[in-house]
């Protein structure tokens, strides 16, 4: 297995300690073990189930607080029919966790004893906790306006919080400086590929949970669109494996006031163009140049999905509606139940909406 930059090419050995290319491309797994079914640990209640397709070479490195395997529940919102993973169900409560546990899992694979991190919550709580558990010092850098239950759960994992004023790029910006300067090495949840490959692990759940197919729909807020690309290339595995027949079409769902996939996919663009970073209830997706933009809206043109993007009334309704059904959600995940009105799946179809972050994480009111 390799390190393959998604820009120019250039590969790197697999334990290189480098967060990025020379080019400044993110980097992509190559050469991973393929999916096969023969290989699943039936008896595993984690993701680690799938451990002999993850790229972790010695199992005595896995660093695993039992993430992954999350129940789907059939419910009905705005007169659609679908089906909520509850990735909120997660150990910190986000859909993180699966990312964290293979990132962190290699990252003591390769020996690292310290680590930095940019996040607006939940990527940062959960790089705490498995860190934590992994022994490995974490040093978390946030925006001042986060949650503040979220900045509380980074804490409390023992991390070291350092808040940082002004928009969200400022804290990427910020810890970049931090490891630049070689204060530990840059454990990015959308820079990593590991995080990705530890994401893969919905599209096998997935698989299994719906007997052996895949999903016709895919609906998931977006910011950098990492789970997209995960459950994407997931997918990919089982259709290469001649497992399911085709790949579920892909809907990332945006917030208005901070959409740069949804206006790149509006206009026509392969790439993303920078947005203006404005407020919204959404945090988790307040991200204006998403590092792999061009790939995510590859995905979404080759499955035939589309981008879609919602204002932050119809999230807080779409949480409360939720709610009213036993889903409590914070504003982030509820931004792909908003776009259910605009989707209006057909409902002969299976459905499927990931519930990514607890409502305990957000904001109660409006």
């Amino acid at each position: 297995m390799n390190l393959r930059c998604s820009r120019c090419g250039r590969t790197y050995p697999l334990d290189a300690r480098r967060w990025r290319c020379h080019c400044g491309g993110a980097f992509d797994l190559e050469g991973g073990p393929r999916f096969s079914a023969d290989l699943i640990e039936r008896g595993e209640p984690s993701l680690w189930r799938y451990r002999a397709m993850l790229p972790i070479e010695d199992e005595g490195n896995i660093v695993s607080l039992g993430e992954g395997l999350t129940p789907l529940v059939e419910t009905e919102v705005y007169g659609a029919k679908i089906l909520c993973k509850l990735e909120f169900l997660a150990p910190t409560g986000s859909f993180k966790d699966r990312g964290a546990a293979v990132l962190v899992s290699k990252l003591k694979e390769m020996g690292v004893e310290r680590v930095v991190e940019d996040s607006s919550g939940n990527a940062g709580a959960s790089l705490a906790a498995y860190c934590a558990r992994a022994g490995i010092e974490a040093q978390i850098y946030v925006p001042a306006h986060a949650s503040p239950a979220k900045l509380a759960q980074i804490a409390v994992y023992g991390a070291n919080l350092v808040t940082v004023e002004g928009p969200r790029e400022e804290a990427a910006r910020a810890v970049q400086e931090a490891a630049a300067e070689g204060r530990g090495y840059y454990a990015s949840h959308y820079w990593s590929p590991f995080v990705i490959e530890g994401l893969k692990t919905v599209a096998y759940e997935l698989w299994e949970q719906l007997g052996g197919r895949a999903p016709h729909n895919l609906v998931l807020p977006a910011g950098h669109g990492t789970l997209l690309l995960g459950a994407y290339r997931g997918f990919k595995d089982l259709l290469a494996a001649g497992l399911i027949e085709e790949l579920p079409r892909l809907f990332p769902v945006q917030a208005r006031a901070c959409a740069p996939l949804y206006e790149a996919y509006r206009r026509g663009l392969d790439d993303v163009a920078p947005v203006e970073e404005g407020r919204t209830v959404a945090e988790g997706i307040r991200i204006a140049r998403p590092v792999r933009g061009r790939q995510v809206l590859a995905a979404v043109r080759e499955t035939g999905g589309r981008v879609l993007a919602v204002d932050d009334g119809e999230a807080l309704e779409a949480r409360d509606e939720l709610a009213r059904r036993g889903l409590y959600v914070e504003p982030t995940s509820a931004v792909a139940i908003a776009a259910l009105r605009e989707l209006a799946p057909d409902p002969a179809q299976i459905t499927v909406v990931p519930l990514t972050g607890s409502g305990l994480k957000g904001p109660a009111g409006r």
